[in-house]
């Protein structure tokens, strides 16, 4: 098991089976420099499938998957460096506005 999905499997203890498998899948399938980007890259590209797909209860789970996500890479931050949090969290948003 990878250090990802173990710290996933920490902090996801107590959510719903579905939701922690398709939080998993989504995080597992992303890659970026730390924990906490690559927790944001998996909400974005769960998000950008509900996107895709409008109106289309199919894809619920996914949308909580990016919810869940983009709270867990707060939390990832917020205990790696609590200080960065606020530029962390701008960014965030910055490249969900610009659709990346």
């Amino acid at each position: 098991m990878t250090a990802l999905a173990d710290w996933l499997d920490g902090h996801t203890a107590a959510a719903p089976p579905a939701l922690r498998a398709r939080v998993k899948e989504h995080a597992l399938r992303a890659s970026a420099e730390s924990l906490p980007a690559t927790l944001a890259a998996a909400a974005r590209e769960a998000l950008g499938g509900v996107v895709a797909h409008p109106g289309d209860r199919s894809v619920a789970l996914d949308l909580l998957a990016a919810d869940a996500l983009i709270t867990l890479a707060l939390l990832a931050q917020a205990q790696r460096a609590p200080r960065d949090l606020a530029a962390f969290a701008a960014g965030i948003l910055q490249a969900v506005r610009r659709g990346t």
